[in-house]
């Protein structure tokens, strides 16, 4: 086989000739997966929400970098603590960690997406589209639900429920 198709074949994994072994995959994006996307209900006249989900990097680490929406005008990555004095604290975040083959969840009093400028109220049973950016896999639309005012996480979101 001439140089340049054993060159080829090797670096398309396609197995062309005898004895080569086939390349490995080349992540151009790494897998994520996305799981239990959820928002409580909004009361009338309040412009902000808040967006809940779990994330998993399948192949390698990656990174949630932001979100954007059509049903607000700003979708950003915060985190929500309790400092020592009882005092709950929230914060911007640029971006949140994704180790591989770990399940990152975004849930009420950690990590979430605050949803700032709606257009409108989020109603119980609704759902609208989130578009999630990752420092390597491609951008990921998802469907958020909308679940009633004072809904809790599901179960399969808390830690060590899934």
């Amino acid at each position: 086989m001439p140089p340049r198709r054993k060159l080829l074949a090797a670096l398309l994994g396609t197995g062309l000739s005898a004895g080569l072994p086939a390349a490995p995959p080349v992540w151009a994006a790494a897998a994520i997966t996305v799981s239990d996307a959820w928002a409580r209900a909004t009361i009338p006249g309040m412009d902000q929400g808040v967006v809940y989900l779990s994330l998993r990097a399948e192949g390698q680490a990656d990174a949630l970098l932001r979100a954007s929406t059509p049903v607000a005008r700003e979708a950003s990555l915060h985190v929500s603590r309790m400092t020592a004095g009882g005092v709950m604290t929230m914060r911007s975040v640029a971006s949140l960690a994704l180790p591989a083959g770990k399940t990152v969840a975004l849930a009420p009093d950690g990590y979430h997406i605050m949803l700032i400028g709606l257009a409108k109220p989020l109603l119980a049973g609704g759902d609208f589209p989130l578009t999630l950016y990752f420092s390597h896999a491609a951008p990921m639309t998802v469907t958020v639900t909308v679940r009633p005012l004072g809904a809790a996480a599901p179960m399969s979101a808390m830690p060590g429920m899934k």
